[in-house]
């Protein structure tokens, strides 16, 4: 599901409060706990970003590094940490793609479709209840396609709406309408249906 890492970000896990506690202990047990629980989500939003499997373990393993050096600062009254870890790693994946040798990257996959879909084929159902995944694939399914063009560009590529316009051929003006769009029908479709 392409926009899992959106409902990620609205979910905190029960145990999440425990493990920032360890966590910020310097328990290692908790760390991989993290990695249990977020690891292969987290790879796969990295690689269907930068589309090289090298790479993305390298951009993932730099953004479970950095969590484990920065938990101090983590406030869980702010987020949950595994929405934290998820906006450390594709903001890694994003300098990437915006560094000279990801964009030479980028412009070798610019039109292969992603790499390998097997990878996200089980993810879904592995992070959410069955009622929660139906609930997304409607709220999915009721975006137009350019609010989901738009959503994916900016999540998966960090495109902001200007390069979005452009690389659409589209004015800036609808770009912004879609993107604003798409993410209200969203909201208002998983908090309508999650009661």
């Amino acid at each position: 599901m392409i926009l899992l890492p959106f409902l990620l970000a609205i979910r905190v896990q029960e145990n999440d409060a425990g493990l920032v506690i360890r966590l910020k202990s310097g328990d290692p047990d908790a760390m991989a706990e993290l990695y249990d629980r977020y690891g292969r989500l987290t790879y796969s939003v990295v690689l269907r970003m930068v589309r090289d499997r090298a790479l993305a373990e390298d951009l993932v393993q730099e953004a479970f590094l950095r969590v484990w050096n920065r938990v101090q600062a983590f406030d869980p009254e702010k987020g949950s940490i595994g929405a934290w870890l998820l906006a450390v790693a594709r903001n890694r994946a994003i300098d990437y793609l915006r560094s000279p040798n990801g964009r030479r990257s980028r412009l070798d996959d610019e039109f292969e479709e992603s790499a390998h879909p097997s990878l996200f084929a089980n993810l879904e159902a592995e992070i959410l209840g069955a009622d929660e995944a139906r609930r997304l694939r409607e709220a999915v399914s009721k975006l137009t396609p350019n609010q989901r063009q738009v959503i994916e560009l900016a999540y998966f590529e960090g495109l902001s709406q200007s390069e979005m316009a452009e690389r659409l051929g589209q004015p800036l003006g609808t770009v912004k309408t879609w993107v604003r769009s798409g993410l209200q029908k969203l909201r208002n479709e998983m908090t309508s249906t999650a009661g």
